[in-house]
């Protein structure tokens, strides 16, 4: 069984990670569409999703580091209760101040494979603490399927619109969608109570030191490694933004499509990511995390170059799909090899690092890209998306080598 050895306490998490991972599947295909059948021009959508990653980027400086000290179990079952009220006020109201103000705090549209937005450091510290170290590549790809497949379900029900527009006319029929994700965050509460988290491990010299006098002292932390991955990781955050948050909208404006047919666009390539996470676990293995993570991005930053200019959505979605299954395949094994550079005590602060790296330079991408769409300029967005990514991974490698981390058994 794929969820044999996993202790009760993970299993718990990844079960609220799939229950999250609904709404937001059906948002990120929805939102921007919504908005646009609103009249929110362009620029406002863009707007709206960088002052939403924005927001969630501050909150992470907050939460990964308190999560060390505090344990992550009260910070999440506040994060859903949040999406309780936004949830509720989305469903209730179009009002363009209530809706924009509820989009930016739930971080409607943005989309995270279930992760708890900013929270998620928190979610990736206490998942990590109920496992070896030795079997994270496995355990976090498994946790970035969960919240793949549970996306990939979210983006066919964004086709509700579609079904129900001859009972709720016009943009009535989107807001069912946020029931969804109020559903969902009733069945995260549910399984975050349930779950147990132990005390969050002492800061101040590690459990097997010695305690003489003349014992070593504890390592340093390694502030080099976490800035200069995070310095790294930042690359690949603006390339993310300049694509990924405004992806739907983008097929709605090439091709003219409508919510059904981008769901289920969408819909296939959560599956297939999810699918490829899973062979993720298996291909650390083989490869390592290092090598694992080079591999699937250099191809999908091969499928990023084509997809602006091809001439059918058909093709354009079969390459989305690919893309899709190459890119989100490696979050787990990204995820794994960034908390492996520092010890227990500082998971929280590591994950927060990785989150910050990723989330910042990605608030900027959609209003970049939403002003390029004011402009007509479908294609340029992908260009410089691409560009960031080729420096991204080029880095990536040269920071890894030698190190030792994330390495293939046996490997030099």
């Amino acid at each position: 069984m794929i969820l044999a050895g996993i202790p009760p306490t993970a299993r718990r998490l990844m079960a609220a990670r799939a229950a999250r991972s609904v709404g937001q599947g059906a948002l990120v295909v929805d939102f921007a569409l919504y908005l646009h059948a609103l009249h929110w021009t362009a620029l406002a959508i863009g707007a709206v999703y960088s002052a939403s990653l924005l927001l969630g980027a501050l909150a992470t400086l907050l939460v990964g580091p308190a999560s060390d000290h505090f344990g992550a179990k009260g910070f999440l079952l506040g994060y859903e209760g949040l999406q309780l009220a936004c949830a509720g006020i989305a469903l209730s109201s179009a009002n363009p101040w209530w809706l924009g103000a509820a989009a930016i705090a739930g971080a409607f549209g943005r989309g995270a494979n279930g992760g708890a937005g900013p929270f998620a450091p928190a979610e990736q510290s206490w998942l990590s603490r109920s496992m070896d170290e030795g079997l994270w590549g496995q355990l976090f790809n498994l946790n970035t399927a969960v919240g793949l497949f549970g996306m990939g379900l979210g983006a066919v029900l964004a086709g509700l619109p579609d079904l129900l527009s001859p009972w709720l006319p016009g943009t009535l029929a989107y807001r069912p969608l946020f029931a969804v994700v109020l559903l969902g965050s009733l069945l995260c509460l549910a399984f975050l109570w349930s779950a147990k988290e132990g005390t969050p491990p002492a800061r101040t010299l590690p459990e097997d030191a010695d305690q003489r006098p003349d014992a070593a002292p504890a390592p340093p932390p390694p502030w080099r490694n976490l800035f200069t991955l995070a310095g790294i990781n930042a690359l690949n955050g603006l390339g993310v933004g300049m694509v990924g948050p405004l992806m739907a909208y983008w097929f709605a404006l090439r091709f003219g499509v409508g919510p059904a047919a981008i769901g289920g666009t969408m819909a296939v390539g959560f599956v297939a990511a999810g699918i490829m996470s899973l062979a993720g676990g298996k291909l650390t293995l083989r490869f390592g995390l290092v090598g694992t993570v080079l591999r699937l991005r250099m191809l999908g930053l091969a499928m990023l170059l084509i997809i602006p200019f091809v001439p059918f959505f058909w093709l354009a979605t079969m390459l989305y799909i690919l893309r899709a299954a190459l890119n989100q395949g490696s979050i787990g094994s990204r995820q794994a090899l960034f908390l492996s550079l520092v010890d227990s005590r500082r998971r929280g602060l590591a994950a927060t690092f990785n989150s910050i790296s990723i989330q910042v330079p990605r608030a900027i991408g959609p209003a970049v890209a939403g002003a390029f769409f004011h402009l007509e300029m479908l294609t340029t967005p992908f260009l410089l998306a691409a560009a960031f990514q080729g420096a991204y991974l080029w880095l990536y490698r040269r920071f890894f080598r030698g190190k030792g981390i994330g390495q293939a058994p046996g490997a030099d």
